[in-house]
Order: structure tokens, then sequence, then C-alpha cells
């Protein structure tokens, strides 16, 4: 009687003779030239964008005797230009009168934009298309045309020299703006979900905090930062309505640097560099709540 072979056993594909699994092998992906291009291009335009800030720290790090040198680079670093241009000047309280007026002025505007817009997009009253037109048209006016209006307006109420001031107005300009954005952001939000929620409990305050607002946090954050970054390089109000250094934002500090024969160069870049630290800080920080905030609320 012939004797059955009994067939060795398949060792898997995805498994070595060790009984360890291997990972599949995947395909190596071909650059296509169009892929090329396109890079290219986009790392030739972020060079173009970042060569005059490359060329801005470069030039706030020469010293006072390298200023009119040929070279690109200074021979030597100095960084004591941020030392001194701290030390020398009244760039601290500058800064902490442009933090207080952008901060204050973007928490100013979200307090009554996000009413208004909601109110605006769900709530066919009449004369809506009017009032979102005049919003518009706010938008056109600029503040060197309002600024004789404003400083007498202000003078007969005794705020000139005041933070304040420069707060209420920063949020006046910015609030149109805000209102315009936010109202397309809520408008495109169903409102099924607000009504879901009304049903599980909540009321209509706890669906727009809970449901909505997250939704909209796209919308909320294109706000904040434009009326943050609108404010904080705001200079023809704070020049205007802010005449002693103790109550003058940074714009306004960083223009004391020109004079009326010289501009010391190193000091005014060293102090445009300081500057934009923070904007980069709000960017970096606000940057992965615009994609989060996408699906954020919709689901329970």
């Amino acid at each position: 009687m012939a004797q059955q072979t009994i067939p060795a056993a398949r060792t898997p594909r995805s498994a070595s003779p060790d009984g360890a699994r291997r990972r599949p092998v995947r395909p190596r992906r071909t650059l296509r030239p169009r892929t090329v291009v396109v890079a290219a291009a986009a790392w030739l335009v972020a060079a173009v964008f970042l060569l005059p800030y490359v060329q801005m720290v470069i030039t706030a790090l020469r010293p006072a005797s390298e200023l009119r040198d040929a070279t690109y680079l200074p021979h030597h670093f100095a960084w004591t230009n941020f030392v001194d241009v701290w030390r020398e000047s009244n760039l601290g309280g500058n800064l902490r009168v442009t933090l207080l007026v952008a901060g204050g002025s973007t928490l100013l505007v979200l307090l009554v934009a996000i009413p208004a817009a909601y109110y605006t997009a769900r709530v066919r009253y009449r004369g809506r298309k009017v009032f979102l037109l005049l919003v518009l048209i706010t938008q056109m006016f600029q503040p060197t045309s309002l600024l004789v209006g404003l400083y007498r307006e202000f003078h007969q109420l005794g705020m000139l020299n005041s933070v304040w001031t420069l707060v209420l107005c920063n949020a006046a300009f910015n609030l149109a703006f805000a209102i315009w954005i936010l109202t397309a952001y809520f408008a495109a939000i169903p409102v099924q979900l607000e009504e879901a929620a009304m049903i599980d409990g909540l009321g209509r305050g706890g669906a727009l905090l809970r449901v909505t607002l997250p939704l909209a946090a796209p919308g909320v954050v294109t706000a904040v930062i434009f009326t943050f970054i609108a404010a904080w390089n705001e200079f023809v109000m704070g020049l205007t309505l802010s005449t002693v250094p103790e109550s003058q934002p940074l714009t306004v500090g960083i223009n004391g640097f020109i004079g009326n024969y010289t501009v010391q160069w190193n000091y005014l870049f060293a102090a445009s560099v300081i500057a934009i630290v923070p904007v980069v800080v709000l960017f970096a920080f606000i940057e992965r709540h615009v994609v989060s905030g996408l699906t954020a609320g919709s689901v329970k």
C-alpha cells in the first residue's frame, strides 16, 4: 500500500518562517514633472516672501559701524542691539499698550459680532439685507477720513491718551468685517442641529455655545486673526489720539527711531523683529484650532 505524503505547510506571505509578520512592501511613488514644478514654484514664492524678513533680522544684528557696508552679512553680529533697544526706549511699555489694544478690541469685537451675526443669520427680519449692505459700506471708510471727528469727540469726552480709546476705535473699525464673515458661517450651519440640541434639553444659548459655535470655529478664528492683526498694525489712530509715550502703541514707538536727519536702522529693525514675535506666536497657537473646528460639535 502506497504511503500518502503529507504536503508541507506553506508559509504565509505576510509572515516569516520564524513567525514574525512582515510589513507589506509599498510601491515607490514616482515624482511627476508637474509635481516637481509646482513644488519648486511654491518654494520660490515662499523665498520671495521670506527674504525681506531675513534681511530685517540681518540688519537688526548689524553694528552701527557696519550699517553702510555693502556686504550682505555683517562681520560681527551685534546681539546687544535687542538689549539696547529694550533698555534705551519705551519699547516695553509700547508693547504692553499694543497687547492691551489688540486683545481688548478683539474680545470686544467677538462679544458684539457673534450675537449680531447669529441673529442676522437665523432671523429673517425686515431690513436684513439693508443692514448687511450698511455693514459692507462701513468697510469703505478709511480711519484717516474720520480722524478729525474722532479727535474732537474724544477730546470733548476727555478720553485722549487712553488705551481704552484705542480699543474702542479699533473695535469699531473691525466690527463690520467680523459680522459679515460670521453671518456667512452661521448661515451655512444647518438649523436642524440646533433644533436637535434643544429637543435634548438645551436652550437657545446652550445650543449656540455647545453646537453652533464649535462648528463656526473657522469663522471665529478668521475674525480673531484679522481683528488682532489690524489692531496690532494700526498706526494713524495711535499717532493722533495718543500723544504721550505711555499710551502710544508699538507702531508709534517704532516710528520714534526715525529722526529728522538720521535713522537708527539697527534699532529700527531690532524693534520690528520684537514686534512680529507675538503675531507669529498667535498664528502658531491658532493654526491647529482651524481644522479641529471644522468637525467639533457635530457629533454628540
